[in-house]
């Protein structure tokens, strides 16, 4: 898949949902198709916009990217790969 913004594919991988967002997504997983976490996210939020505590949810998490922990960068700047994986984590009560 390519866009007019890049000479190059655009990476596909998984965003799975845990706990409060998995309930909030209405689904544990589903594919992605951005160049950065931003992009992924903004898509979801588009895809999940008849669920309005989705959004909610999502501003309350923290993410894995990789297995990487996104900590406080910005979204637009963290790239995601083929084949990656963004684990989406909200809260978790004692921990």
């Amino acid at each position: 898949m390519t866009t007019a913004h890049t000479a190059g594919p655009v990476p596909a991988g998984t965003i799975r949902y845990w706990a409060a967002a998995k309930a909030a997504a209405g689904t544990a997983e589903e594919p992605y198709a951005a160049a950065t976490l931003a992009q992924a996210l903004d898509a979801a939020r588009r895809r999940h916009a008849r669920r309005p505590e989705f959004s909610r949810v999502l501003s309350l998490c923290s993410f894995l990217v990789d297995g990487d922990p996104v900590g406080a960068r910005e979204h637009t700047t963290v790239q995601l790969t083929e084949g990656g994986t963004v684990e989406v984590l909200p809260p978790f009560a004692g921990g």
